[in-house]
């Protein structure tokens, strides 16, 4: 595997990669897990050659967000990424990502409204562009993304679908199945900041999750069953829920019962430090 972390280099090795077949980016922002590895192996399966990021972003970090205490493991990362067989890790320092007098900034409407960009403004504005320089820097085939962040999927596609992307074109951007831990609770590397007291309480989330979509399944009022929801999460715990809502699974429109459709059930709740979200399909 090889590190590169300046423009230069990383062109001429994806030129390289590029020859003998295709190549699949996974972006991320290190703090590796087997959520990050999963990735890695879908892409491993249908590229001939896997390319990986590790950039933490500080333009999708607000005032009084995670930034600094963000954990950044390059050194482990890229060893669990070579021994998965990536080809190359592109690892840009802040300087080379956006260089002194760095102005530009992508905006994404509509599904980037609300949930977590309710929540984080100016959020999706940073991951549209770091997404948007990556995929213009490393120029892959196709792109996977963990569908744990499905508004995060959405805004990426939309940006991609919008501005006429090529490489990767929308339909060669794969979403990922949530990989879960034993008791359910999606992987994280916000998970770490839990003391193990809270790290127990959090698997009530996606419990309290499927069981207000068997509800609403069998016939319960979606606004009654999310109440219902809430109060489930504070008193297993949690000390605010952001958000509990329906939204059509591909425009993110909100909705207020279970149609015909695809529809995804998103939370997001505090416990501790650490901001937990989470998505289940419904139907």
């Amino acid at each position: 595997m090889q590190t590169i972390d300046s423009l230069g280099p990383l062109r001429m090795v994806v030129d390289t990669l590029r020859d003998s077949g295709t190549v699949a980016l996974v972006p991320t922002m290190g703090a590796l897990h087997e959520g990050h590895l999963a990735l890695v192996r879908e892409a491993k399966r249908r590229a001939d050659h896997v390319a990986a990021s590790i950039f933490v972003n500080p333009r999708q970090f607000g005032e009084g967000e995670d930034l600094e205490a963000y954990p950044r493991r390059l050194k482990e990362d890229a060893a669990l990424l070579e021994k998965e067989g990536v080809a190359l890790l592109w690892a840009p320092t802040p300087e080379a990502m956006y260089p002194n007098g760095y102005a530009t900034n992508i905006s994404v409407s509509g599904v980037s409204e609300g949930l977590c960009g309710g929540d984080r403004p100016g959020h999706f504005d940073g991951v549209a562009t770091v997404v948007c320089k990556l995929f213009s820097q490393v120029r892959p085939d196709m792109a996977f993304f963990g569908e744990k962040d499905w508004q995060q999927l959405a805004v990426i596609r939309r940006m991609a679908r919008d501005l006429d992307l090529v490489r990767p074109h929308v339909d060669a951007i794969h979403g990922v199945p949530t990989v879960r831990e034993k008791d359910g609770l999606a992987m994280s590397s916000r998970n770490a900041y839990l003391s193990g007291e809270e790290r127990e309480q959090a698997a009530a989330l996606p419990r309290a999750m499927q069981a207000a979509i068997a509800v609403m399944k069998q016939g319960g009022d979606p606004p009654k069953v999310l109440a219902g929801l809430r109060e489930a999460l504070l008193d297993s715990g949690f000390s605010e829920v952001d958000y509990a809502e329906l939204r059509d699974a591909e425009t993110l429109e909100p909705l207020s019962r279970v149609g015909t459709r695809p529809t995804r059930l998103l939370v997001a709740a505090r416990i501790g430090p650490a901001r937990l979200i989470d998505n289940m399909a419904i139907g």
